[in-house]
């Protein structure tokens, strides 16, 4: 979904304006919350499959994925229409000014109308990957963004239809992406199929344990896109907003990458945690720390050494907006030299049913330090500070997290034997 909603970016900002950009910006909350409820139910489920596939339960594996589906269309089904009823009260509680509010309700509504594909494709993705086809998973995110490439190019620079075509755009490449998907349920080695079961309480209630902190991850992505947004127009005004958009839009694409780290990590040690493989499994841990690690490096290196690269990259030409951007870039992308550790463990908590390690990380970074270095720092040192609260609440909660670690407040795993 990042991929796309970066695509989007790019094809409004030339082809509509910087404003119009900032408006999509503003929508973006919306992904977030459609992305949450699909990671929340679906590595939930993913979790409890791969746990089940460990253990040979492959009917008890199958029940669970016909669940997880039933009850994911059920639940985000509800929450897109009643937010279709207040998408005007919606969009100026993400920060719309009435400059942008025309934008904002252009691309809002398609996204909210037709959102639920994308929770499928997302749920379909997650299972299918647990199902040892992580070929097929990532070929429906290449198709997806592939034709959103194309249809983007062709409603917004051939058909003129503005931020409504990057909208529509997006929700046909969805279409065509979870078509891919399904082609998963012809392989004859497959695990994953739909069981005749109805709704177990039992087994929604470890779905919503389980997945609970990648909710709370991108829940609380959708509370920090917010409070920048609110934040940036106070201090800044429409320039800070504009400026915060190009940074947001690569910010949600280089998220993703690092939840993508622990997601590749889920299924393993979910499989060896049911196995019961300990040993195996934090060897796998560590390499993704790692991965992580050099992942951060080379993206703070790219904030300090191709920020004016990547304003020219969205169009931007007020002077205004490029300099406060390039400026943002060099600050903001010192986060991802701790962001990207943060996401692995608490990737790896969940994937263990640990969920409260998982939650008390998400916490520390995206509510106890972010929220109140947002309310200080600018009336403090003004507004360039905006951009340095999101690495300094990174590198607070990776400290905290290692210090846990150290002194053994809260072991790695549980007992072998647990």
């Amino acid at each position: 979904m990042a991929i796309n909603i970066l695509i989007d970016g790019l094809f409004v900002s030339h082809g509509v304006g910087e404003m119009a950009l900032a408006g999509v910006n503003i929508a973006l909350p919306v992904y977030s919350i459609i992305f949450s409820i699909s990671l929340w139910f679906g590595m939930g489920g993913a979790t409890l499959y791969s746990m089940a596939l460990g253990n040979n339960r492959r009917q008890d594996a199958k029940a669970v994925f016909t669940q997880t589906m039933a009850f994911t269309v059920l639940t985000a089904g509800s929450i897109l229409a009643i937010c279709l009823l207040f998408e005007t009260q919606i969009a100026y509680l993400f920060g719309a000014s009435d400059t942008i509010i025309g934008y904002v309700l252009d691309y809002l509504h398609i996204i909210l109308l037709f959102g639920i594909i994308f929770v499928i494709e997302n749920i379909l993705s997650i299972f299918i990957r647990n199902d040892g086809n992580p070929t097929l998973a990532m070929l429906g995110l290449v198709v997806t963004a592939l034709v959103n490439i194309v249809l983007n190019y062709v409603f917004i620079f051939v058909l003129d239809y503005g931020v409504e075509g990057a909208a529509y755009a997006t929700i046909m490449g969805a279409v065509v992406g979870t078509g891919v998907l399904l082609l998963h349920f012809l392989r004859p080695t497959r695990t994953l199929g739909w069981v005749k079961t109805r709704l177990n309480v039992n087994t929604i209630k470890q779905i919503l344990t389980i997945g609970f902190p990648s909710f709370v991850v991108e829940g609380a992505a959708v509370i920090t896109i917010i409070l920048f947004n609110v934040t940036f127009n106070r201090y800044a005004g429409d320039t800070g907003m504009a400026s915060f958009a190009i940074v947001n839009y690569m910010h949600t694409v280089f998220l993703m990458l690092f939840i993508g780290v622990g997601a590749a990590l889920q299924p393993i040690t979910s499989f060896l945690y049911g196995a019961k493989s300990h040993a195996r499994l934090l060897v796998f841990v560590k390499i993704a720390t790692l991965t992580a690690l050099g992942l951060g490096a080379v993206l703070a290196l790219l904030g300090f050494t191709a920020g004016a690269w990547i304003v020219q990259l969205f169009g931007a030409t007020d002077p205004k907006i490029v300099s406060y951007t390039q400026l943002g870039i060099g600050y903001f992308f010192l986060g991802y030299l701790f962001l990207g550790v943060n996401m692995v463990l608490l990737e790896f908590y969940q994937s263990i049913g640990n969920t409260l390690n998982a939650v008390l990380i998400v916490v520390l970074r995206a509510i106890v330090l972010f929220v109140p270095l947002l309310l200080i720092l600018p009336g403090l040192l003004g507004q360039n500070s905006i951009w340095l609260v999101f690495p300094i609440s990174e590198g607070g909660t990776l400290l905290l997290v290692y210090l846990a670690l150290k002194f053994k407040w809260r072991t790695l795993l549980p007992h072998e034997g647990a």
